[in-house]
């Protein structure tokens, strides 16, 4: 585990922080696992608390709840 690093998700119209999250690896961000997430700042219906757009899909990956990123609508800083 500790190749995990700390990433803050902002919704790429608004630029709203979405989500901090534990991410793996250095590759772009395509799915978030819903245990690594450390704080949730929208109301968990996987749209921007402050223009509404969708950015995720609820999916089983590995057989682990996860977020499916929709490519254009999120940007990550460290």
């Amino acid at each position: 585990m500790s190749d995990l690093k700390t990433i803050k998700i902002y919704c790429l119209n608004c630029r709203t922080l979405l989500y901090r999250y534990y991410k793996r690896g250095k590759g772009s961000l395509v799915k978030c696992y819903v245990d690594r997430i450390k704080n949730d700042y929208t109301a968990g219906d996987l749209r921007c608390p402050n223009c509404g757009i969708e950015f995720a899909k609820p999916r089983m990956i590995h057989g682990k709840p996860a977020y499916k990123i929709i490519g254009g609508k999120v940007f990550i800083k460290s």
